[in-house]
C-alpha cells in the first residue's frame, strides 16, 4: 500500500470566468469550477437522480441500441481484465438508452448492484437534441461530444490522443492524472488486447500492490487529483494518463474530444504497433540506424532539409501533407502490408 503521508497534488483550478480558450490551450490539466453549472441537466440533477434520468429520457433514441458494459458486483465497479489477462471481467450488451436509464434507476439504492456503464456514447446519435441545451462553445475546434452514463465505476489509468474537456453533469467523479513521461512507472498492460481500445495501467491506484509494481511509487509522486461535482469541468491535455472513478449511484459526464493536428492524420498507436512488428527485434546496430532515420524524417523533421534537392512537386510525403496525400499514403501502406501477408 502507498504511505498515507504521500498524497497526490491537487490539479490546478480556475473559475468559470477564465477564458476557455486559455484553459484548453494549457499543456497541463486544469479544473474549471462551475463551467457548466447552468446546463438544464445539471439543474435537473439538483432535484435528484430521478429527475436527471427523466430529463435524459426525453432525448433517448431507442431505435438504435447503445452499448453498455455490464459486470457483476464483485468487480466493485472496476472495468478491467480477468485474472490471467486473457480476457476481461465484464461483458457488453446492446441496450436501448431508455432501458439502460430505467435499469440504473432500478438498482439505484441496491448496495451490491452490478456495474452498468455506457461509455463514449455519441450524443448526436443516441440523445439527439440534448446538446442544444447542454453544450460548451469551443470555438473553431472540431470537437466530438460524447456522454458517459452509469453507476459506480472505476476506469483504469489510460491516455487518449485527443485533448479532452470533461464536464460532470450528475454525480461526482474523482480524476487521478499522471504526466505522459510516467509511462515507465505505470506498468501498462497488453497493447493489442485492451478493455476499451487504449492500453491501460495494470495498477489499481486505489489499492496499489507495490510488491508487484514497485515503480508505481515514483508515478504516485507525480500524480495530480481532483474531485468534481455537477457543473464542474476538467481539461485533460492529450496523452496525459488518467484514472476516473464515478462515485455515486448515478453519474453522467459529457466530454469533448478534439485533436489540434489535421483530421486526416492517422493514429500514432498504429505506428507504434507497426514499429514493434518491423523494428523492435532487429539487432541493436540496425535499431540505432533506424532511430536516426526516424529522428531525421519524423521527430526532428525540417522542410528545409529536402527543399534544396527535391522540387516541391516531387516531394510527395516529404512535403506538406493534405487529405489527398494522406489518403494515397494510407492506400500505399495497406497495399504493402497486404503484399507481406501474401508472401507469408
Amino acid at each position: 500500500m502507498m504511505p498515507a503521508t504521500l498524497q497526490p497534488a491537487p490539479i490546478r483550478e480556475v473559475g468559470a470566468g477564465v477564458p476557455l480558450d486559455e484553459v484548453v490551450s494549457s499543456p497541463t490539466p486544469i479544473v474549471i469550477r462551475g463551467l457548466v453549472a447552468d446546463w438544464p441537466l445539471v439543474d435537473a440533477a439538483r432535484a435528484g437522480d430521478g429527475p436527471a434520468i427523466a430529463y435524459l429520457k426525453r432525448f433517448a433514441n431507442d431505435a438504435l441500441p447503445a452499448v453498455a458494459t455490464i459486470a457483476p458486483p464483485d468487480v466493485a465497479g472496476r472495468i478491467f481484465y480477468n485474472d490471467d489477462l486473457s480476457g476481461f471481467n465484464f461483458r457488453r450488451e446492446q441496450i436501448p438508452m431508455s432501458v439502460a436509464l430505467d435499469t440504473l434507476l432500478k438498482y439505484h439504492d441496491v448496495p451490491d448492484a452490478p456495474l452498468i456503464y455506457l461509455g463514449a456514447t455519441t450524443i448526436d446519435t443516441y440523445l439527439p437534441g440534448f446538446i442544444a441545451g447542454n453544450a460548451v462553445d469551443l470555438g473553431e475546434r472540431d470537437a466530438l461530444a460524447s456522454i458517459w452514463i452509469g453507476n459506480r465505476s472505476r476506469v483504469p489509468t489510460h491516455q487518449d490522443l485527443p485533448s479532452n474537456l470533461a464536464c460532470v453533469a450528475v454525480g461526482h467523479r474523482r480524476f487521478t492524472l499522471f504526466p505522459p513521461e510516467q509511462l515507465r512507472n505505470l506498468y501498462i498492460g497488453p497493447l493489442d488486447l485492451t478493455p476499451a481500445g487504449q492500453p491501460v495501467s495494470l495498477v489499481d491506484p486505489a489499492a496499489p500492490d507495490l510488491a508487484r509494481f514497485p515503480k508505481f511509487a515514483k508515478a504516485w509522486q507525480h500524480a495530480q487529483v481532483a474531485e468534481l461535482g455537477p457543473g464542474d469541468a476538467l481539461f485533460i491535455p492529450g496523452m496525459w494518463w488518467h484514472h476516473i472513478e464515478a462515485l455515486d449511484a448515478f453519474n453522467v459526464l459529457v466530454n469533448y474530444w478534439w485533436r489540434p493536428s489535421a483530421g486526416f492524420g492517422d493514429v500514432p498507436l498504429n505506428a507504434l504497433m507497426l514499429a514493434i512488428l518491423s523494428l523492435r527485434d532487429l539487432p541493436a546496430q540496425e535499431r540505432a540506424i533506424w532511430q536516426e532515420v526516424f529522428r531525421h524524417y519524423v521527430f526532428e523533421f525540417e522542410a528545409d532539409a529536402v527543399a534544396g534537392h527535391i522540387p516541391e512537386a516531387a516531394r510527395h510525403v516529404l512535403g506538406e501533407l493534405d487529405q489527398a496525400k494522406a489518403d494515397n499514403l494510407r492506400a500505399h501502406l495497406m497495399q504493402r502490408l497486404a503484399g507481406v501477408m501474401r508472401r507469408d
